[in-house]
């Protein structure tokens, strides 16, 4: 990630955590109008940014003064251009005398997104590993005083050391939403909490004593091989390793995955030594989820779920390169549809949709997987191919065939109903495709684009539906 760029998401994400600090108010202007959030009990995703504005008032009003965040682990993540996400591990020190949420890891994860000229946060997830917050709450604080009383009930009966040893423990372990686990130094696991059990169906017996990467699929053991080997590099040149976060598929009793988010810390011995690594996992499954939704905004047409413009920019940029390194030829197919705007001008704008999502289906048809298709927008669409001959003739050939394979196809008639009753709308649409063969880096994206385009235009201007090859970059310029 671009240092400005982490330092804009640091910013963004700091500037948050100070007005949570500080109870300040003026936070409530910084959620989206279409934000979800999930408050400390992570058992409804909250839609309604009014809701999450009482919920964060009502927080306020309960811990008015200044909290203390102690922070444990930050992680930055930029999706997009106007999307970023942070995920950030810490600690919780309230000024209410109310010390156990203190011994808690939470964990929250703010997405923003540019909304205008201002960046808004559009997801807010607090997780509390606390069964006892109730929803709406976002911290547990009606429980915890009373199972403060209690404790110091405790205190005149029992020691300071079996409270510690007992209580705590089956407070942290046994009653936590997340899975809490403990290994030898093999990674052999030596405990694992009841909540593996609610999340993933194996019994506590069934995953004692066997290893980690049993837990998780192919890809998941590949990220932790990983992460060892770096572990292991950074451990020989003298710098220890502290809390390490990742996130992993794990493996259910019943076929499922489930997306884990693991924090894991090894445990050492006198001499420094890895003895051992104990640590939380978290599902996060939803919020995965919601992640995939919004890479799926960013780069995807919404109506035929095509690559977008941004979409296919990265993958003509990939494209080049990988044809400068294989000597291999690649074409841009810049397509126009020639006799779209007489469909939507007599049966309206639905029914030229479901024309532009059966082009969309049409076009996926006659290309390999490894080719991009793409809808720049309106009735324009674009279709890269890659992985040509390394000869120019024949690249000119192929990408012609395909081309001409692409205008028989959307030449045929096209049948469509906007619902079963309706009646069907038949309508002859055809399309001006043209064709720019690249090699390289010779020339810019936008030239290419621009070759292909003005060869798209030429094709029009001579009868359309047909094909009109650019000249080369030098003939071009």
């Amino acid at each position: 990630m671009p240092p400005d760029r982490q330092s804009k998401i640091r910013e963004l994400f700091d500037d948050y955590i100070e007005m949570y600090a500080a109870r300040d108010d003026r936070l409530t202007a910084r959620f989206s109008q279409s934000f979800t959030g999930y408050s400390g009990s992570g058992s409804r995703l909250i839609r309604d940014r009014e809701e999450w504005v009482r919920i964060t008032r009502q927080d306020f009003a309960q811990v008015p003064g200044r909290i203390r965040i102690e922070m444990l682990d930050l992680a930055l993540q930029d999706l997009c251009d106007d999307v970023v996400v942070a995920t950030a591990f810490f600690h919780i020190h309230l000024p209410s005398g109310v010390h156990q949420l203190a011994k808690e890891v939470a964990r929250l994860v703010l997405i923003f997104r540019l909304e205008g000229a201002d960046w808004l946060i559009a997801h807010c997830s607090y997780s509390i590993p606390y069964q006892s917050v109730q929803d709406g709450e976002v911290f547990p604080l009606q429980s915890l005083k009373e199972q403060n009383s209690a404790l110091q009930a405790l205190v005149a009966e029992r020691t300071q050391a079996l409270q510690e040893s007992q209580a705590l423990y089956r407070l942290l372990t046994e009653d936590a939403q997340d899975v809490l686990w403990r290994t030898d130094s093999q990674l052999v696991l030596t405990y694992i909490s009841p909540a593996d059990e609610r999340l993933r169906g194996f019994r506590a017996d069934e995953v004692v004593g066997r290893h980690v990467f049993d837990m998780f699929n192919e890809e998941g053991v590949a990220v932790l091989k990983a992460m060892i080997a770096r572990r292991v590099q950074e451990e020989a040149s003298g710098t220890p390793v502290g809390f390490l976060n990742f996130e992993v598929q794990h493996r259910c009793k019943d076929g499922r995955l489930i997306w884990g988010e693991v924090l894991s810390k090894p445990d050492r011995n006198a001499q420094g030594e890895i003895i051992g690594y104990h640590g939380i996992t978290r599902e996060i499954t939803e919020r995965k989820r919601l992640e995939e939704q919004v890479h799926q905004l960013a780069f995807h047409d919404p109506l035929t779920h095509l690559a977008n413009r941004r979409l296919m920019l990265d993958h003509l940029e990939q494209a080049m390169s990988a044809s400068k390194r294989s000597q291999r030829h690649g074409a841009l197919l810049f397509l126009d549809l020639d006799n779209f705007k007489p469909l939507n001008d007599t049966h309206g704008h639905g029914v030229g949709d479901l024309l532009l999502i059966e082009v969309a289906e049409r076009l996926k048809a006659c290309v390999r997987e490894a080719d991009t298709v793409a809808r720049f927008g309106g009735d324009e669409f674009v279709v890269l191919l890659s992985e040509l001959s390394t000869q120019p003739g024949e690249a000119d050939e192929q990408a012609v065939a395909i081309a001409e394979k692409v205008r028989t196809r959307l030449a045929e008639p096209y049948v469509l109903q906007s619902a079963p009753s309706a009646p069907a709308i038949r309508h002859e649409c055809t399309a001006s495709i043209g064709v720019a063969v690249f090699r390289g880096r010779d020339e810019s994206q936008n030239a290419v684009i621009d070759r292909a385009d003005a060869a798209m235009y030429r094709a029009k201007e001579e009868g359309r539906n047909r094909i009109q090859c650019a000249p080369g970059p030098a003939a071009a310029g």
